[in-house]
């Protein structure tokens, strides 16, 4: 029994018996555990998150079990947090309010594969969903580096971009999203659908307004893909092939992943050593086979040399990771596995051609910052996100770090705050009018909003039309 400085005293054996037959776990351990998400990349999330945890682990198998755990979560007014895989890094799968966590992994059906898109349950696997994919001649569009832990509805409530977003653009790009199904919690729960465009108004909301059901992705046909990592001695020639490659036509060099990442982060990659040598800055890309010649002549212009070239069979016969576990967050966890004193930031970079420019802003930052850029493409146009390594001293001194990057113009989406509403993360009205439609009493992933607490009186329309003030971007994550 915990003391509940809203409710008072909960006895949570008579909740457990009010939520049968869902499966429920009280193991203190367990639960625990499963209150944690991948904030621990944050020292100073850490230091605010650690102590934050649930009181029970609900594991519903079917929508009807997942709407259950609303009814009652809604009757007796418990907080509740939706959790997938855990492999967000903000803390948005963290119960600040104690309450239930309800892990979705056990919903993880593959419904339906058609042309162009796959119909999932929330819980699945990425990497589930691309084996069943590659089966039928078609992959994901885009998935998260981490899609051997990372659920499908874990990944479109809190992420962004991934492994295919240089070819097809982040999950909000036109197409990308096709369907949603997210349950509300009231009385009686009701599923809703949302459509296409539609679907923005729950994708990335950290499950703030609705319990995500099911989903339906754009898909795209199969390929030879072959991972590589191309060695330079400068990061301004690595960056501006990697520029190159991002920009190149299609036709000529199809590619789904193009990462730069700097000498002194990839001396850290200890599972390519025999394979990669120390001291040079890498591309890391995946292109089709029939592409590799080009793309051999590509990278020789700029003093490029291929130091891996694997397909999927040859990597695994090698006992490889992938090569897309050297690029977006998989990078930073590649340092601290050897280093816990390490962090990372989450970086916009104004002109994506000016490498010139992008150089002079690692040479500024010195021996604290290491630099890695992920190029995706957002409406057709070649964007770049520094996700570097900051070797962490205090709060003070990340201060200064993102100071130095914003007087220079780029962009800091500050992955140090426990909020959707972060630094150049401007509110989004539309997300919090469904709140209020699905989520009246407030009961989803309790403190994660700052202006929830601010509008949540209003009528929903009222927070709607608030929209025209802005609404929040993507994090480059």
């Amino acid at each position: 029994m915990r003391n509940d400085a809203n409710e008072g005293p909960r006895d949570w054996s008579q909740i457990a018996r009010k939520l049968e037959p869902v499966e429920v776990i009280d193991d203190p351990v367990t639960v625990k555990k499963r209150s944690r998400d991948f904030f621990w990349y944050s020292p100073i999330l850490n230091a605010q998150l650690r102590r934050s945890f649930g009181d029970l682990l609900l594991r519903p198998k079917t929508r009807e079990e997942l709407a259950h755990c609303l009814q009652v979560a809604h009757s007796e007014q418990i907080p509740v947090v939706l959790r997938g895989g855990g492999t967000g890094n903000y803390g948005q799968a963290v119960p600040l309010k104690g309450g239930l966590i309800i892990e979705t992994t056990a919903m993880n059906r593959i419904l339906e594969i058609g042309e162009g898109f796959v119909r999932v349950e929330a819980g699945a696997l990425m990497a589930d969903i691309n084996t069943a994919l590659a089966a039928e001649g078609w992959e994901m569009a885009m998935f998260p580096s981490t899609q051997d832990i990372a659920t499908v509805g874990g990944f479109v409530a809190g992420g962004s971009a991934g492994i295919g977003s240089i070819a097809n653009g982040p999950l909000r790009q036109k197409g990308n999203i096709v369907q949603l199904k997210a349950l509300s919690v009231e009385a009686q729960p009701v599923e809703h659908v949302f459509d296409a465009d539609a679907a923005l108004q729950i994708h990335h909301a950290w499950g703030l307004n609705g319990a995500i059901t099911e989903v339906t992705l754009r898909t795209v046909p199969s390929r030879d893909w072959v991972g590589c990592m191309i060695g330079f001695d400068s990061y301004l020639a690595c960056y501006t092939a990697g520029f190159a490659l991002a920009s190149a036509p299609e036709e000529t060099i199809g590619r789904k992943l193009c990462s730069v990442v700097d000498a002194r982060i990839v001396d850290y990659f200890r599972r390519l050593e025999g394979y990669v040598p120390k001291g040079h800055h890498l591309v890391v890309t995946l292109v089709p086979r029939e592409h590799m010649e080009a793309l051999r002549a590509l990278m020789a212009t700029h003093g490029g040399v291929v130091h891996l070239a694997m397909s999927d069979a040859e990597r695994a016969a090698a006992k490889l990771p992938h090569v897309f576990e050297f690029a977006y967050n998989h990078t930073t966890l590649q340092v601290l596995k050897s280093d816990r004193s390490a962090t990372y930031q989450q970086i916009g970079v104004p002109d994506p051609s000016d490498a010139a420019r992008v150089v002079a802003m690692r040479d500024r930052q010195g021996d604290d910052v290491w630099p890695h850029h992920e190029f995706t493409r957002v409406d057709g146009k070649v964007a770049v996100a520094d996700l570097p390594i900051i070797w962490f001293r205090d709060a003070a001194r990340l201060a200064e770090i993102n100071a130095t990057y914003e007087a220079d113009g780029f962009t800091v989406y500050d992955a140090h705050v426990n909020v959707i509403e972060g630094n150049h993360m401007q509110p989004d009205y539309r997300h919090l009018a469904w709140k209020k439609r699905l989520d009246p009493k407030g009961l989803l992933n309790p403190g994660k909003s700052v202006e929830w607490e601010k509008v949540r009186h209003l009528p929903a329309e009222e927070i709607e039309a608030l929209a025209g003030r802005g609404s929040a971007a993507d994090d480059p994550s």
